[in-house]
Formats: C-alpha cells, structure tokens, sequence
C-alpha cells in the first residue's frame, strides 16, 4: 500500500524495556484523527486473519495502559499493523497518535475475536460491512487467501462521514488488485471477485448514505447488480459502533441470517470488542 506519511504533532516518550514490548517500524497519519501504524511481530505470535490483540502503553504510574485492536495486517504477515482514531483527551489514543518508528508499545500476544471464517457456515457471498476504523479487520482479511477460497463473491462495505476517512480503505484496495504479490498470493482470478463500496454521510461522494439505510431500501443491490441477501447464499461480518451493529444485526436477520460464533458457525458475526 501506498503510504503518505505526514508530520508528527510530538514526539511520543520512548519507553525502553517494556513487558511484551514490541518496536514501531511505520506510521502514517491519514487525517487529523486516524492513523496506522506497524510494529514488529513477536515470533510466537499465531493469529487468524480478523482477531485482535491487546496493545497499549505504560501510564505515568508504570501500569500498563491497554485496548483492544484488530490486526489490520494478515496472518502471513511478517509485521503487525493497526488502523487508530485520535480522540485528543482519550487514556490511550491521546499519547499513542504521536508514536514514531523506534518507538515501542504493548502488545500482549492472545489474539481473539469472532470476524473469522470458523465462525461462519459454508456460503457463497461474503460482506464486510464497516464503518471507521472498523475496516481493520477486514484489511486483514482481503489479503487472506481464504476469503477468495471460500466464496464466489467478497463484497467490502465502508462507510465514513468525509471522503479522507476513505482513503486508507481505497489505498488498502487499490493495492490488493494491483500488486503483483497480492496477485500472486490471491490469484488473478479471485481478484475479480473483491468489490468495493465506500459511501459518506456528510461530506459529498459519489455514493451517499448509511450502509443501513442503503441496505434497507435496496440501493446496495441495485447499485452492484446482485439480488438481495438470503440465508442460503450470504454471510456477513460487521465491525463498527454498537449503534451500527444493533441495527446490521436487524437488518441482516431480517433477510433470515442468524448469528454466529466460533463455537457455533451461522451466517453472520460482530465485532463486539470494536470501539471507535
């Protein structure tokens, strides 16, 4: 992917000889509040693509200051990278928004989650359906080779209020079709089977409206020539707000999809660890 790598607002207090420490190797900042950043993978790490881990900081006191965050990078990835708001008065995000390469953080290496394809039954379209940030674990997940393994068609939702809040999603896809490595890993005729459907709320686009509203009144299908969802055909995974996920999980149930775990497979699963 493409990285635009814009100034630093303050250099972050390097921290040495953290627990779990692990050193940043990039960051790019994408607005005035989101960012990504890469660090190194610990060598035991082992993580299905769409899991989280814990990443954090030491506060003041010594005591380590933790989040959840989805790994943006896939399993095979030799590095780890994750996909931030800023939130200017947040614990964590308020300190962490400043890290540079040569920086560490905390990671603490147990990955977990429900956005893994254990969790859903055999199917033939996938949706990623997010908002924000929420499209870290699915970044995840388009470089998976799984994905294009199981199903005919893969469909990425991303819905933000500006257009900026788009571009690490439209980077992140561009990439995925034109490297010739993702070729390579995915194959060239899987690639055509990704589809990509960014809209705003607020800022205009070419495509405007909340993913649900899109959804409820068939614009979706329209709009990508397909017929509407069914239990038979459709699986989903869905990473944003509690807001957005209680109304997905309507929405989606009220095509006859019921939901998942990694204990007991169905049609659909939520991120309920996602914040942001």
């Amino acid at each position: 992917m493409n990285k635009i790598l814009a100034p630093m607002e303050q250099t972050a207090k390097k921290v040495t000889a953290l627990p779990d420490a692990q050193t940043v190797t990039e960051v790019t900042h994408w607005t005035d509040r989101l960012f990504s950043f890469r660090v190194t993978r610990p060598n035991s790490l082992r993580f299905r693509s769409g899991e989280f881990v814990m990443i954090g900081l030491l506060k003041d006191d010594g005591k380590p200051l933790l989040r959840a965050y989805s790994i943006a990078s896939p399993s095979w990835d030799e590095e780890l990278e994750f996909y931030s708001i800023k939130v200017q008065d947040g614990p964590l995000t308020s300190r962490l928004q400043h890290i540079q390469p040569g920086d560490e953080i905390i990671l603490r290496p147990k990955p977990v989650g429900t956005l893994v394809h254990d969790a859903l039954l055999p199917g033939k379209r996938l949706w990623f359906f997010a908002t924000g940030t929420g499209i870290a674990p699915f970044a995840s997940l388009i470089r998976d080779p799984q994905t294009f393994e199981d199903y005919d068609q893969v469909i990425l939702t991303h819905t933000c209020r500006e257009v900026a809040e788009l571009e690490y999603g439209r980077q992140l896809v561009d990439h995925v079709r034109t490297d010739e490595m993702m070729a390579e890993l995915l194959g060239e005729d899987n690639l055509k089977k990704l589809v990509y459907y960014p809209t705003t709320t607020r800022e205009e686009s070419p495509k405007m409206g909340r993913i649900t509203d899109l959804l409820k009144d068939g614009t979706v299908f329209k709009d990508l020539d397909i017929p509407p969802m069914t239990r038979e055909t459709d699986r989903a995974m869905v990473c944003g707000s509690m807001g957005l996920n209680t109304d997905l999980k309507e929405i989606l149930e009220g095509f006859g999809l019921t939901e998942g775990a990694n204990s007991e497979p169905a049609e659909y699963v939520v991120e309920k660890a996602f914040v942001g």
